[in-house]
């Protein structure tokens, strides 16, 4: 019984955790590269670069600061402001699924890159 109800709340609970961050970024250039490690094995390690593109990041910026699509965390994001370089929300607002949106298909950039959730 322990089990089915420790089941139950993880599934319940994990609609409540999202891709959320507080700071993104419009990119290009993504690129990936190995930095060490063993292949196939856990301490494999890849590193990203990219460039980062102040213009799009403040056009995805205001784009989603003027969003409002629902009740989800996410689905808002009032605190939204962009910073000369990076979108930042101090209430954790910044979906990754969607800030990559306004990225891609608003704002013409790549992708987008924001802090570990």
């Amino acid at each position: 019984m322990k089990y089915t109800t420790i089941n139950v709340l993880l599934s319940l609970t994990s609609g409540v955790f999202a891709d959320l961050h507080n700071v993104a970024v419009c990119i290009s250039e993504r690129k990936y590269s190995s930095i060490g490690g063993t292949p196939f094995s856990v301490s494999y390690t890849w590193a990203k670069e990219f460039e980062m593109l102040p213009d799009a990041t403040k056009c995805a910026c205001e784009a989603y600061r003027n969003r409002n699509t629902g009740d989800n965390q996410w689905d808002q994001c009032p605190d939204c402001t962009f910073d000369g370089t990076y979108c930042n929300s101090a209430g954790w607002h910044i979906g990754g699924d969607e800030i990559t949106y306004y990225c891609e298909k608003i704002c013409h950039a790549q992708g987008a890159e924001a802090n570990p959730s």
